[in-house]
């Protein structure tokens, strides 16, 4: 039996990679309700179609791998039951995925890796930092207590009305605020970095949104125009929300690789940090990740831009990692449920809190890092 099989993601993987425009600037963002529609109309299209490509049949499949947690109910729940159907017709083994496992994983696909390596994942949905041990053995460092970044630059996006800027009309929010910043000023705004009391490696990105947000009202007073305008100086707002995101993800990871080093949970010599996730194409944030692993002495692996967005292929390598390894591969598929909500691995979130490890001031190209 060929060792190939059927997958899709919780977030429309076909909509993902064609429709991103349409779904992120017509309706700017993701709409569980329009997402949901939008997998039942396309979900049989996109498996005959995967499955055209490949040149394989399902009979010929060795397993069918489909995400079951975390992501939006309405998407998980058309998924899971497409894919329990084909199970019970061709009585396949069943391999339930978690998501943020899969994008973790990725890595190993494109990359020679052995375990264990420190992960970053970063996304629009979600932001966590993990270690991961094994195929389905993770130590869960530090996560968002709030909103992620990529939804954060999202709201940013929409607040600064860049649907309507000439530049970005066909652009994602986050995607767009990256472009204008390219060619901004962050040092026209400073923005206060968020959890600066707190030693560990939490992200906050609400609080932040707010302080964006007070500076476009403020702008806006200045400049005389109404919201839903588009401000002059768009571009330094841009650098500037952009710069302290990635310091704040910069500085949370450091601590990580200080705690991970000082624990021997990782060794001093052939570290590795893995950053994948739909915010991990963003440039500016991924050279900041990077000077952070080269002064580190850390390597640092990411994948393709086209594998680190929600996408079908990391479920299918999840599935085949753990078809090699033996774990999870289901020959009864009652009681599966799918989990909008699920944590990643063991949680030692509190062990990094109380070594209150102090992230030093690094080398001076990328000092702008707070201490």
């Amino acid at each position: 039996m060929t060792p190939v099989l059927l997958w899709w993601t919780t977030l429309a993987t076909f909509w993902e990679k064609r429709c991103t425009v349409r779904r992120k600037s017509i309706y700017s963002g993701i709409i569980p309700v329009v997402a949901q529609q939008l997998h039942r109309e396309n979900i049989e299209r996109v498996v005959k179609e995967a499955l055209s490509v490949s040149g394989v049949s399902v009979p010929e499949l060795a397993a069918i791998a489909t995400t079951v947690k975390p992501g939006l109910a309405l998407s998980l729940e058309v998924g899971l039951q497409h894919s329990l159907n084909l199970v019970s017709r061709y009585q396949k083994p069943f391999i339930p995925v978690h998501h943020m496992e899969a994008h973790a994983l990725t890595v190993r696909l494109t990359h020679r890796l052995d375990f264990p390596f420190l992960v970053l994942l970063l996304s629009g949905g979600h932001c966590l930092l993990a270690v991961a041990q094994g195929v389905s053995d993770f130590l869960l460092l530090g996560q968002s207590i709030d909103i992620a970044p990529g939804d954060m630059l999202d709201k940013v996006a929409r607040r600064l009305s860049l649907r309507k800027h000439p530049e970005c009309r066909s652009m994602a929010g986050g995607k767009a605020i990256e472009h204008l910043a390219r060619t901004g000023n962050r040092q026209q705004h400073v923005f206060r970095l968020p959890m600066q009391q707190y030693r560990n490696c939490d992200f906050s990105f609400s609080g932040l949104q707010n302080l964006v947000n007070k500076v476009i009202i403020q702008k806006e007073k200045e400049e005389g125009i109404q919201e839903g305008e588009v401000l002059s100086c768009v571009k330094d707002i841009a650098a500037a929300a952009q710069h302290a995101v990635a310091a704040h993800i910069i500085q949370r990871t450091y601590r990580a690789m200080l705690f991970c080093i000082k624990n021997s949970i990782l060794s001093s010599k052939n570290a590795t940090l893995v950053v994948s996730g739909g915010v991990a194409s963003n440039q500016y944030i991924r050279k900041g990740l990077q000077t952070l692993a080269d002064a580190n002495d850390f390597a640092l692996l990411c994948p393709p831009p086209r594998l680190c967005t929600d996408n079908g292929v990391m479920i299918a390598w999840n599935g085949i990692e753990r078809l090699r390894a033996g774990l999870g591969v289901l020959h009864s598929t009652d009681g599966i449920r799918y989990e909008p909500k699920a944590p990643l691995g063991i949680d030692i979130s509190k062990r990094v809190e109380e070594d209150s490890i102090k992230v030093p001031k690094l080398k001076k190209k990328i000092q702008w890092l707070a201490s």
